[in-house]
Formats: structure tokens, C-alpha cells, sequence
């Protein structure tokens, strides 16, 4: 089976671009806590502004990568049953009166393939941060080892959560069923 890179698509024009997640009463919420791979637990909604207004998209990243997604796409996932792959967190979306979630992916895998990949750079003591020694620091030209992966069709690759991986399956499935906002690299 192939994986892609599952991005939002900058290049359509006149899109919106939303903010990071704020609690109901506009305290900021930790955004590094979406890509740690566990169930979470907000208290209320979710609070999504638009930093650049624009048209809605079923599926898109905040400025640090939150992934968004229409209740589509929740609907989309279910009937695919991949709820223990996945958590869906209501959000409120600035203007919308639509259902959107942030999308809490629960998997982390150690998938990727450093020898294949463009280019695979890890945080070293030198570069001042002791706490990343050893993790990626950078990956350029990604590629994995789909026999790692096992079942799972949405995941995030382990030392790099940036990215978040499907499946050839959920990518067919999105595209048929024309979820708006993405782009698929394949991995």
C-alpha cells in the first residue's frame, strides 16, 4: 500500500487561513498537545479565528500545522472505521455555522526511512536544545516503510509530527468524496 503526505493546498486562491486554537473565554491552548499521539480532553469548544478570511475549506492546517477538518470528514472517517485511529475535537470556526473539528491523530509510528529520504538531519547537543537530542531535525524528500505502518490509514510519523500520513485508501476516499483543502505527496 502507499502513504501521502496529507497537506492543506496554500495554492488555492482566495482560501482561508485560520488561527490557532483559543478556549471558549480566548486563552490560547497548547498547540504542541495535538501531535503527541493521545486522547485529549478540552474543557468546552474549541475557538478557531481566521487570520486571513476566505473561503471554508473541509480540510486545512492552522498557522502550527493543528489539522481542521469539515464534519465531513468526520463522517468520512467513521464510515471507515477509523475512530480508534483518530480523535475529532469540536471547534468553533470565526464565521462559520458549519460543524468543524481539529483533528487529534492517536497514532505516532516509527516508519520513516532515513536512507531514502532527500535529506535527514537530528538535533544534535551543539544545537542548544539537549531535550531533542537525537530526533529529527529535519526531513527534506520524506519516504517510509509502509511495513511498519500495520493497519493504520491516519497517522504521524515518530520525531517528525509535523506531518500527518494516510493511507492510499482514505486518500481515494477523499478525493471521491471531494473534500476540499488538500494536497497528497506520496511518502
Amino acid at each position: 500500500m502507499k502513504y501521502y503526505d496529507l497537506l492543506s493546498n496554500m495554492r488555492l486562491p482566495g482560501r482561508w487561513v485560520l488561527a490557532d486554537p483559543v478556549d471558549a473565554h480566548g486563552q490560547a491552548v497548547d498547540p504542541w498537545q495535538f501531535d503527541k499521539g493521545r486522547l485529549l480532553k478540552p474543557e468546552g469548544k474549541l475557538v478557531l479565528h481566521q487570520v486571513r478570511p476566505g473561503s471554508a475549506l473541509d480540510f486545512s492546517f492552522t498557522t502550527l500545522t493543528i489539522p481542521v477538518v469539515h464534519g465531513r470528514v468526520v463522517s468520512l472517517c467513521e464510515r471507515l472505521g477509523l475512530q480508534q485511529q483518530v480523535q475529532f475535537l469540536p471547534a468553533q470556526v470565526e464565521g462559520q455555522s458549519e460543524p468543524y473539528f481539529i483533528l487529534n491523530s492517536l497514532r505516532i509510528i516509527r516508519c520513516i526511512d532515513d536512507a531514502r529520504c532527500e535529506e535527514v538531519r537530528y538535533w544534535r547537543l551543539e544545537d542548544g536544545d539537549p531535550d531533542r537530542v537525537g530526533q529529527y531535525r529535519v526531513v527534506a524528500g520524506m519516504r517510509i516503510e509502509p511495513s511498519k505502518v500495520g493497519d493504520s490509514h491516519i497517522f504521524r510519523p515518530w520525531g517528525w509530527s509535523v506531518a500527518l500520513l494516510v493511507s492510499e485508501r482514505l486518500k481515494q476516499v477523499m478525493e471521491e468524496e471531494r473534500i476540499t483543502g488538500t494536497k497528497f505527496v506520496e511518502v
